[in-house]
């Protein structure tokens, strides 16, 4: 539980929400330069020096531009749905650790919006929100093309999130909490692995777990190679198809920003979060170790995108339910029995 003011909070949540732009504007520079180096070309390279300002001069671009509205569509749902998935994208930081307690100006200041003892819960729930946004969007267009986008991005969250849940049970089960506070402690108690000593990272408990989380979590950012809502080649844009100006840029933002937030949680749950060598001493290396293991996470979106081609649709609903799904629950069932085991309640 939080133990300090609640204007500091309020302080450490804005940072947050800040930073999380910041992040997001770069992460779209970040993915065009690492494409270009994939496909042998330069990337952004005229706006600013090496093309750093790029990300400020389309967001100009876009606040520039003439926003336009289907006369057929329902403009109050079609106003606000954007709005729906950018804000359940940033509200998901609220419970993500960057670290535990700084001291700084005399006070101690955690370095965490809040700390629930459902955060992983929160995550997962708040996250699942914005497919809602997709939806309304979808149906408010008023566009056969957006409604099909909508009804493929409904299947897909309800399909993808269920499998995302259950590969995280394990670690609950392991953590004996849902608190991500309380999951990146645990993970500081060291793992014999034979001789070696090591720090209990779940990814090397959970590997199972690891992997299948990391196709669910792609799945569930609509992100290639399940860009399935979109899909460019046969729905236009998808559900974003008559959507311009600053409300697509909202549809833009929490895409990007659900996938640094998604990155974010897969650290923490899986890569011990901020936590590395000299961490509990100087905090300021958790948040520098926590950026670098998001970074890679990011690497890895960005990486699928340029390999892979799309899938059918029917190939997506097949590796959720075919696949997958026999996978976390077989993970979750010697999870539960090994716990038991060591506990000594099985026999």
């Amino acid at each position: 539980m939080n133990d300090q003011p609640i204007w500091l909070t309020f302080l450490v949540a804005f940072i947050i929400m800040n930073v999380l732009l910041i992040g997001m504007a770069y992460m779209t520079y970040f993915e065009r330069k690492v494409l270009a180096a994939m496909q042998d070309r330069m990337g952004p390279t005229r706006t600013g020096p090496a093309g750093l300002l790029q990300p400020i001069a389309d967001g100009i671009k876009l606040l520039s531009k003439e926003d336009l509205i289907p006369r057929a569509a329902d403009k109050w749902v079609f106003f606000f749905a954007p709005l729906v998935v950018f804000v359940s994208a940033i509200v998901t930081a609220a419970v993500i650790p960057f670290g535990q307690t700084a001291h700084l100006f005399g006070r101690d200041v955690n370095l965490y919006a809040t700390d629930l003892n459902v955060g992983a819960l929160f995550v997962m729930a708040v996250s699942g929100i914005g497919v809602y946004g997709i939806i309304l969007g979808a149906w408010a267009s008023a566009n056969r093309f957006s409604l099909l986008g909508g009804l493929r991005a409904a299947a897909q969250v309800v399909s993808y999130e269920l499998i995302l849940g259950l590969s995280l049970a394990g670690i609950f089960l392991l953590a004996g909490s849902l608190s991500l506070r309380e999951i990146v402690l645990e993970q500081q108690q060291n793992l014999s692995i034979g001789p070696l000593e090591i720090k209990n990272w779940y990814i090397f408990s959970q590997p199972l777990a690891f992997v299948i989380f990391l196709i669910a979590a792609v799945a569930e950012t609509n992100r290639a190679p399940f860009d399935l809502p979109e899909a460019e080649t046969e729905l236009i844009s998808g559900f974003h198809t008559e959507y311009s100006a600053f409300r697509f840029s909202f549809y833009f933002l929490g895409e990007y920003i659900a996938m640094i937030v998604i990155s974010l949680f897969a650290s923490t749950l899986f890569l011990g979060g901020p936590s590395g060598p000299g961490s509990e001493s100087h905090w300021w290396l958790g948040i520098i170790y926590l950026f670098f293991k998001t970074i890679i996470f990011l690497f890895f979106y960005v990486w699928l995108r340029a390999t892979l081609p799309r899938f059918r649709y029917d190939q997506l609903m097949g590796i959720a339910w075919k696949v997958l799904f026999p996978l976390v629950l077989l993970n979750l069932v010697v999870t539960a029995a090994i716990r038991l085991a060591s506990d000594g309640k099985l026999f």
